[in-house]
């Protein structure tokens, strides 16, 4: 299993990795520092699970969200971020993603969307 996970802060990349391979042993992880990178690194790559922080330079995470929906109409995405605006959220709802989580990410975050994740990965086979 691939995921990606998109965020300018090194610190939240690492926080991230760590969480999700306690509950996704076999999870391959990938970075992106800023939304244009995560651009590049999802049409190369082809990750199987995307998770995207909203507040970033270069390319906003809204932005990056629309385009990759629009590279890959089933792109599965995870948004974690700290912009918890309830106008914000509806619109990322918009883009049917798997989850949005509000920062911090931790341990009790990353067992509900790793759950989520594997039921939904488990069922594609």
């Amino acid at each position: 299993m691939k995921i990606l996970i998109v965020d300018d802060s090194v610190f939240s990349q690492k926080v991230n990795a760590q969480y999700i391979k306690l509950f996704l042993k076999d999870a391959e992880i990938t970075f992106a520092n800023d939304g244009l990178e995560g651009l590049e690194r999802y049409k190369a790559l082809q990750p199987d699970y995307v998770f995207l922080d909203l507040l970033m330079p270069k390319l906003h995470g809204r932005e990056l969200l629309n385009l990759i929906k629009h590279y890959d109409h089933d792109a599965k995405i995870v948004v974690v971020s700290a912009d918890i605006q309830k106008n914000v959220r509806e619109e990322i709802n918009q883009y049917d993603i798997l989850q949005f989580i509000n920062k911090p990410f931790n341990e009790e975050k990353a067992k509900v969307i790793c759950e989520l994740i594997r039921n939904d990965y488990d069922g594609r086979g």
